[in-house]
């Protein structure tokens, strides 16, 4: 493992620097969801550097594209000796639950002792036991074995099997003994196997082939679709809104989301039932990616004191501020 990650020198291509430095947003956007004919290592060095950003839509879509990113690829990638030291860490942190990228991570000399504490101390199980069972690693790192055993998402009883936790000492005789019969509240337990479920969509989608996502995309429980709505894919995105399950509920949150793309917002426009809704209306008016001609359009059934917020609002076309303020303006002439 590498010890520091000041020791090798990041060197980017002319082009990664210009899309990082001088590109326009959208197409920082395009590159980060696939767009481009960049190879996979540019397009890490790109996600290394807008993840930095303080732009919160940039930061989310590098997460959901690296995520993205398929596993098979990203392994052989990081199994080889091309990336730096940060690239291995930027991996780590956006595909931690992934056994398949974080057993190749472990095997690249370039992995700092610090990204491998990092992730020993918030793996879940499956990753743990990579960890965990490399012996010869936790005896030459025992930084790395007390963060394994003080790792909040793993059970006592896994890290014991690891002896990285000492046997629990016999149940004091005088304690009082349970009741016979009484069981644990069903509500925990239910609790427990809804967060695994969950945890196992994750790692499966993690997994899938595009032709796959898309499939459940269209098909999927409320689970799945919000899984894919969030996928970097946008082919794989815009299937949710064209399964038959989805409510209004849910539509309404993407156009709520600022950093729904523009096809998600299209489709959404498009679709004469959902935009007879007036909260997805009101919801698609503020939004920076509503068609202006669209918005508003929309603004005609919004009620005055809707109007009046939209006349103040910072976070809106300067467009619809003042056809806002216009419609408040004919309405006190009426009265």
């Amino acid at each position: 493992m590498s010890s520091n990650n000041n020791t090798v020198r990041l060197m980017v291509s002319p082009e990664v620097a210009r899309l990082v430095k001088q590109a326009p947003k959208s197409e920082q956007l395009a590159v980060v969801c696939g767009e481009t004919e960049l190879s996979l290592k540019d397009r890490l060095t790109v996600f290394l550097y807008l993840f930095q950003s303080a732009d919160l839509e940039l930061k989310g879509a590098v997460s959901a594209a690296l995520a993205a990113v398929d596993a098979d690829e990203l392994a052989t990638l990081v199994g080889g000796d091309e990336l730096h030291p940060k690239h291995l860490e930027l991996i780590a942190r956006g595909r931690l639950a992934d056994p398949r990228v974080i057993g190749a991570l472990l095997k690249n000399p370039g992995l700092t002792p610090a990204t491998l504490k990092n992730i020993a101390a918030h793996c879940p199980a499956a990753v743990f036991e990579l960890i965990a069972g490399n012996r010869q690693l936790l005896a030459a790192h025992p930084e790395i074995a007390e963060a394994l055993a003080a790792n909040p998402r793993v059970e006592p009883e896994l890290k014991r099997r690891f002896g990285l936790l000492a046997d629990e000492p016999p149940a004091d005789a005088e304690e009082p003994e349970e009741p016979e019969g009484e069981e644990e509240p069903e509500n925990e337990e239910s609790a427990e196997e809804f967060d695994e479920e969950h945890l196992s969509k994750y790692q499966l989608a993690l997994e899938m082939p595009v032709a796959d996502k898309i499939k459940m995309a269209l098909t999927g429980d409320k689970e799945w679709r919000n899984i894919f709505i969030k996928d970097a894919n946008k082919l794989v995105s815009s299937a949710v809104l064209k399964n038959p399950r989805i409510t209004d509920g849910e539509v309404l949150a993407i156009a709520k989301n600022k950093s729904s793309s523009d096809e998600l917002i299209r489709l959404i426009v498009m679709n004469n039932e959902w935009i007879k809704n007036y909260e997805i209306k009101r919801a698609l008016v503020v939004h920076n990616r509503t068609p202006l001609p669209k918005a508003l359009r929309f603004m005609a059934i919004l009620s005055e004191k809707d109007l009046k917020g939209l006349a103040k609002s910072r976070e809106v076309s300067s467009v619809v501020v003042n056809n806002a303020r216009r419609m408040l303006m004919t309405k006190e002439k009426k009265k």
